[in-house]
């Protein structure tokens, strides 16, 4: 195990700790001069590492930055903590040991005593991930876990419940097996999103690449990861030599000279940090909601020339603090693609420089943005980049792909993309997929909405494997309820301790819940609208993007927001609060009601609600008696007698359920279990 720097310094007066003194060195007239920047020059941005500002020593900073600045680039007090029996980590360590992909988490179903483990995050850029490593995961999560896997809206694998005894092992397991969580969370970028589908199209093949060089580019390179879990054994496959290029370069003073971290410094950036790449009309990656949103743009021929780029976009907020809020990210400008690493990069040091870290509420880039206005924070960037940006090249509608079903990959192999509810990968649907990737030595994609998709297929495969996972439960994209196809949930409680009520363990209930309601007003089962539900107002699983958003803000309680579109282009807003669950029906039920009566053609939900304004919703609600119902009838589509609609009918409202619903599922049941693999997805 390293010894930490700080353990050496107490040993050794004359070995340090630097301190903090800002993005300084102890030389900056020779960085100056090294830049060539003239001494009466106050319109360039300053070299970050000369004294752009003065600090001093009242200047406020949160308890993180201290914690990282004494911290030996992320090692101490972590590797120290790790050597003692306590089934915890000590505050500091806790906070650290998010930047190696980990947080520390307690069962809150219990009572009395804590019980302390361990959720580890893997980072796997655009969801990519190989057999050896799924097959290593499914193992740990049985073996360490509480045997289920967890798909996040990031495109990576949670593993819940590891005890602390066991972090080093599972730590070394993932990193030996082609994996890493090394970033996936802490004040960096995260895991970079891109389309999962393995279509084999220029676009989206250099998409996928573009989001790992950038993964890459932005990766910690002064191995504390390694040191603390593999001691100091490093695992890492090679870099492409463009991606070496542009971290190194410091022409326009983004660098700190001779640093274990060149990009980051001892400080790192000011708050969590995320990037997705896209083609057009792809909207998979939800990709306004990045602190970066990338784009491919190419020419008529379909070779990729450039990239539009989006910056100050997030999710996360607090209750009661109007100052916090959800936003949009907005059009930055254009770049030619052999520039994309330099401008990423010139973007994320423009946040490292200048965002706050006094209050980490206030620290993510967007309100910087929202501060400073799209303008300048364009003409500050352009100077770390070096050049100006380009106009925004005009693009064509979005659309939300799940890639779910089988398709044609464009190679002569296929792909298969299975819904997972919320991404708990778990029971006989773990068994099977385990079945499926291990005998046909498949490699997987993981999707921004907790699903999988099995790569490289044979079409002779086809068939054993759709009749292996559709008796598992893993159905055919027609036999899902279209609600569940685009809902989600983060994992709230028990493990989350931010949670403030149900997420993932509620949705299904919910789900059913709203399925009844259209039954009720007479909308199809083939409609739906996009429902995401999280248990606090962080916004993990994006609710602020939803045509119906359920934000946690009291036990059994949620704030209602409205009005997202079901391409994930627009911001929802929040419509009323405190609504308890028990009460659900009388908010949605007259909104359904009225979507189905008075929406235009083809008008989805979202798109109704934002059109008719708040203000009418709430009429429709304070007035609502009741759907206007119909004399009862059997539906002789599904009955052929009036005595079996009765049964049927007594049946389903032991389930809360109308007569024609738990026909449709009986019946939907019982084809999926039967499926032989002839269907197509």
């Amino acid at each position: 195990m390293t010894t930490s720097f700080a353990a050496a310094a107490l040993r050794d007066p004359k070995l340090q700790i630097p301190t903090y003194h800002g993005f300084r060195s102890s030389s900056s007239s020779a960085a100056r001069n090294a830049l060539s920047i003239p001494r009466s020059s106050s319109s360039l941005i300053r070299a970050v590492y000369t004294p752009a500002k003065t600090e001093t020593a009242t200047e406020k900073r949160s308890k993180v930055e201290i914690f990282k600045e004494q911290s030996n680039f992320i090692r101490y007090p972590l590797n120290e903590d790790m050597l003692n029996d306590a089934p915890n980590l000590s505050e500091a360590a806790t906070q650290l040991i998010k930047f190696h992909g980990s947080y520390q988490q307690y069962n809150r179903d219990e009572r009395g005593s804590r019980t302390y483990s361990f959720m580890i995050r893997t980072k796997n850029p655009c969801g990519k991930v190989s057999n050896q490593l799924y097959l290593t995961m499914d193992d740990l999560a049985d073996q360490f876990g509480i045997g289920t896997l967890r798909l996040t809206t990031r495109q990576t694998f949670q593993l819940h419940g590891v005890v602390k005894k066991d972090l080093k092992h599972v730590m070394g397991e993932i990193i030996r097996n082609m994996g890493s969580s090394l970033g996936a969370c802490g004040d960096l970028n995260r895991n970079v999103l891109a389309p999962a589908a393995p279509i084999v199209r220029k676009d989206y093949l250099f998409a996928q690449e573009t989001a790992e060089n950038i993964a890459a580019l932005l990766t910690p390179q002064s191995g504390f990861y390694y040191d603390v879990w593999v001691d100091g054994e490093r695992v890492m496959s090679a870099e492409p030599p463009e991606v070496i290029q542009a971290r190194n370069d410091n022409s326009h003073g983004t660098n700190f000279p001779d640093s274990a971290e060149p990009i980051y410094g001892t400080q790192f950036l000011p708050r969590k940090f995320k990037i997705a790449v896209t083609v057009p009309t792809d909207n998979s990656v939800d990709i306004l909601t990045n602190d970066i949103g990338v784009v491919v743009v190419t020419d008529d021929n379909g070779e990729p020339q450039g990239f539009n780029i989006y910056v100050g976009g997030g999710m996360g907020r607090a209750h009661r603090n109007e100052a916090t809020f959800p936003r949009l990210a907005e059009p930055l400008g254009y770049v030619p693609k052999e520039d994309i690493l330099y401008a990423v990069k010139a973007i994320v040091v423009t946040q490292r420089e200048n965002g706050r870290r006094d209050d980490r509420k206030y620290s993510r880039m967007k309100y910087l943005i929202n501060s400073w206005g799209i303008e300048k924070f364009r003409s500050v960037t352009e100077q770390y980049y070096g050049k100006k940006f380009e106009p925004f090249r005009s693009l064509p509608e979005w659309e939300f792909k799940s890639y779910l079903g089988w398709h044609q990959q464009g190679n002569g192999g296929l792909y298969c993309g299975l819904h997972v509810d919320n991404g708990r990968i778990g029971g006989k649907m773990k068994t099977a997929l385990r079945e499926v990737i291990e005998k046909y030595n498949l490699n997987v994609r993981l999707t921004p909405n907790q699903n999988i998709i099995l790569t490289d297929i044979r079409a002779a495969w086809k068939r054993p494997i759709t009749t292996i996972l559709s008796q598992a439960g893993l159905l055919q994209p027609k036999y899902v309820d279209p609600l569940n196809v685009t809902a989600m949930a983060c994992p709230a409680f028990p493990l989350c301790p931010l949670a403030i009520t149900e997420a993932e363990r509620g949705i299904p209930s919910i789900l059913k819940r709203i399925r009844a309601m259209f039954e009720k007003v007479g909308l199809k089962y083939s409609e739906s609208v996009v429902v995401r539900i999280t248990g606090c107002p962080n916004g993990c699983a994006r609710p602020y993007m939803a045509e119906l958003g359920l934000v946690g803000d009291g036990p059994n309680s949620y704030q209602v927001w409205l009005g997202g579109s079901s391409n994930q282009m627009s911001l929802a807003r929040s419509f009323m609060d405190k609504v308890k669950l028990q009460d659900l029906e009388t908010v949605l039920e007259p909104l359904f009601y009225h979507w189905k009566q008075k929406r235009q053609s083809k008008e989805s939900f979202g798109d109704f609600t934002a059109r008719l304004g708040f203000e009418k919703l709430k009429e429709f609600i304070e007035k609502w008696e009741g759907p206007v119902v119909a004399a009862t009838r059997h539906n002789l589509k599904l009955f052929t007698d009036k005595e079996t609609y009765e049964a049927m009918d007594g049946l389903a409202k032991l389930q809360n359920k109308s007569a024609h619903q738990l026909a449709i599922e009986v019946i939907r049941n019982y084809v999926a279990s039967n499926q032989n693999g002839k269907g197509e997805f």
